[in-house]
């Protein structure tokens, strides 16, 4: 059977998700917080002997306009991927959240690769669809990932395992005199600034200067934000990595476009790649890059960059969807897109003016 909890009684759930070989960051209560105009929810299914066998945490959204809601479980669920009786009664679990909150639909993108044909079977068994592969991002969470394998590596091991260029920007940073620094919600703003800039060059949007301080705080040891600075002290780049278990996630990064021959994102990476192995975690998770590895990709650069630190490219099975009400599900994820460019375009608009 599975339980469901809220806010209230979250903490042996949160200690289950954050020591779990299948944990992430986005399965996190903390990570819940990040999301306030979400509705938390948290699914356990549980052994003979009383311990958390498996569990899902899920974030429950309204559509507006509309009576139904989103349910959204990011890299979930954390269990046995190949434990389908858990699986069921995870499911079982959101079929009756979805009643409670008319939901139309569950999507989840869980942290299992594309040769996992056993958890494929299972979820197909249990009526999950498919989504068609997301390129270039077009699902909520990437698809195809770079992760750095360094479990049981030292420093010099891990350097080691670098492309020469790689190493030899990392080391022509130091050489310039750039330094890193971890630094908390007081340097919020000047990484904000450069993140601005970053944006503006690379065309994405990018979130409130509030929703890295909130980073900060909601997720407390669990997050970090390092800022590389000049010789001069110059602020001039900066990133934000999150460390859950056995893994370092590269969450943001931003880089001036005055400085970047000084190469502090080599700088960067590296630092939060030692972090990792202080933690003597099993991955370094560059996270997103495009399916498509193709040089006239606009996309390729990340790619390169990433692939730099012999990353090894991984694809993730993908975004599945629970389908609860087949007509609102119809309805709402053919007007979402339509809505997304309306907005965008109101957006350009008002930059325009």
């Amino acid at each position: 059977m599975y339980e469901i909890i809220g806010p209230d009684n979250h903490e042996e759930f949160e200690e289950f998700v954050t020591h779990h070989p299948k944990g992430e960051l986005l399965q996190t209560y903390a990570w819940s917080k990040q999301k306030p105009y979400w509705t938390f929810r948290a699914i356990i299914v549980r052994n003979d002997d009383g311990s958390i066998r498996g569990a899902m945490s899920v974030l429950i959204r309204k559509i507006p306009a509309t009576p139904f809601s989103l349910m959204y479980a990011a890299r979930g669920p954390v269990c046995d991927i190949n434990d389908k009786e858990a699986l069921t009664e995870i499911l079982n679990g959101a079929k009756e959240l979805a009643k409670q909150f008319r939901c139309y639909v569950l999507k989840l993108d869980p942290d299992v690769t594309f040769e996992e044909t056993t958890f494929m079977k299972h979820m197909e068994d249990l009526g999950f669809i498919l989504a068609p592969k997301a390129l270039n991002f077009e699902n909520i969470q990437p698809q195809y990932v770079m992760m750095l394998h360094i479990e049981g590596k030292t420093e010099d091991e891990v350097m080691a395992m670098f492309k020469p260029k790689t190493r030899y920007n990392i080391r022509l940073s130091k050489k310039k005199g750039v330094t890193v620094k971890i630094c908390g919600k007081e340097a919020v703003p000047d990484f904000y600034k450069i993140m601005v800039e970053t944006g503006e060059r690379d065309q994405f949007m990018i979130r409130p200067a509030q929703y890295f301080a909130d980073m900060l705080d909601n997720l407390g040891d669990m997050c970090r934000l390092y800022m590389a600075y000049s010789a001069e002290g110059e602020p001039i780049a900066g990133t934000i990595a999150c460390h859950v278990y056995d893994k370092v996630w590269y969450m943001y990064g931003a880089s001036s476009n005055q400085h970047r021959k000084l190469m502090p994102n080599y700088l960067l990476q590296w630092e939060m790649i030692r972090w990792a192995v202080e933690n003597k975690c099993r991955i370094y998770d560059f996270r997103g890059i495009s399916g498509d590895r193709s040089e006239d990709n606009h996309l390729y650069g990340l790619y390169r960059f990433k692939s730099g630190f012999n990353a090894e490219f991984t694809e993730f099975v993908g975004e599945y969807r629970y389908v609860f009400r087949p007509l609102a599900y119809q309805f709402i994820e053919n007007a979402m897109p339509l809505a997304k460019k309306v907005l965008k375009k109101i957006r350009n608009l008002k930059k325009k003016k």
